[in-house]
């Protein structure tokens, strides 16, 4: 675990940009740096949306954050502290390249998946692209708080899935003891997950009611939950879609050649996530509702004999997107990790 950086009440606020903002998470980032106490809004592109208020595309915005929309293409970015982009896959390997040569200064958060993999061949496995900008991928930061050390001075961070998120937090005390393991993972994710466009599966009378698997041992986070894990770590992924809006909720089951006391795992849980303030550890299995509309991964699990089930639960739209990239925002600008998510000090204490 990383530790925190020291707390920077004196620091000048930053001014942030936020690229493609009309959108689930970009609302959810709004939202957010509308009430960050170092932070200020400067910039927020769309093409839909572009001269009108913040508050067209999110009602909830209306009388708290007072800019308006501009289009990507007459954005001035040269004014910024820090970027943000909440664009789909595909977008960002287009853009950001750009950004960075033309002398973009301060850290750029990426929240799509196009700098989350080291090896560019991965691109054309999982997302069917040939990555432009190979050679980003090497200096890339991937930006899992509570596994990544510190990031000032980092030029580009690459958000977590919102799955990769929760299958990695729960799985990386494990994996971080070496021991060569198998995690057969289940896990249910909320309607928001499928982005703000609809579709034939986020359409209410088919998903209400009603549970979808999708992409079964095949979904595009696994490479960069593996990567996080290690080769050590052998994954068995089968993601459903879940009928409620938002929420990811599920299950890894852990084969282990031999049995861990329940003291051991305790201890091993522990020690990872003693200092992290968006982690919180729950006696036994924990439940979806506590966490919705929350920056936290709640994280739990039981034991018998050689078998051990971990369980998760997250907000896809925060700590699966939007409030964990104002982690690694705040990290990377040197301020507390938590400023603008109302996170208590002790949240991540054993419940």
């Amino acid at each position: 675990m990383p530790p925190a950086p020291a707390d920077s009440s004196s620091a000048p606020i930053a001014r942030i940009g936020l690229l493609h903002g009309a959108g689930y998470v970009g609302g959810e980032l709004l939202r957010l740096l509308a009430r960050h106490p170092r932070a200020t809004l400067h910039t927020v592109t769309s093409r839909t949306f572009a001269g009108e208020p913040l508050s067209a595309a999110h009602p909830s915005l209306a009388g708290q954050a007072p800019l308006r929309f501009v289009a990507p293409d007459e954005a001035d970015l040269h004014a910024l502290d820090a970027l943000l982009v909440a664009g789909e896959h595909g977008q960002s390997m287009k853009t950001v390249p750009d950004l960075l040569a033309n002398g973009l200064d301060g850290p750029i958060v990426d929240l799509s998946a196009d700098f989350r993999l080291r090896t560019p061949a991965l691109y054309a496995d999982w997302y069917d692209v040939t990555h432009p900008a190979p050679a980003l991928l090497r200096t890339a930061v991937y930006g899992l708080p509570e596994w990544t050390d510190a990031l000032p001075d980092t030029p580009l961070i690459a958000n977590p899935g919102c799955y990769a998120t929760g299958i990695a937090l729960a799985l990386a005390p494990l994996a971080h003891q070496k021991v060569p393991f198998t995690a057969h993972v289940t896990a249910l994710t909320g309607a928001s997950g499928s982005g703000a466009l609809p579709s034939a599966t986020t359409h209410f009378p088919d998903r209400a009611g009603n549970v979808r698997p999708y992409k079964v041992l095949a979904h595009q986070h696994e490479p960069e939950i593996r990567q996080t894990l290690g080769p050590h770590v052998s994954l068995q992924f089968v993601p459903a879609s879940g009928p409620w809006t938002r929420g990811i909720w599920g299950t890894a089951q852990v084969e282990w050649t031999m049995p861990v006391p329940a003291a051991t795992l305790a201890e091993w849980y522990e020690d990872a996530y003693a200092d992290a303030p968006c982690v919180r550890l729950r006696d036994g299995l924990p439940s979806l509702k506590p966490t919705v509309r929350t920056p936290f991964c709640d994280l739990g699990w039981t034991t018998e004999g050689n078998t051990l089930v971990v369980g998760f639960a997250l907000d896809n739209l925060l700590k699966g997107a939007a409030s964990q990239a104002l982690q690694s925002l705040n990290r990377a600008l040197g301020v507390p990790e938590t400023a603008g998510l109302s996170v208590s000090p002790s949240a991540s204490s054993l419940a």
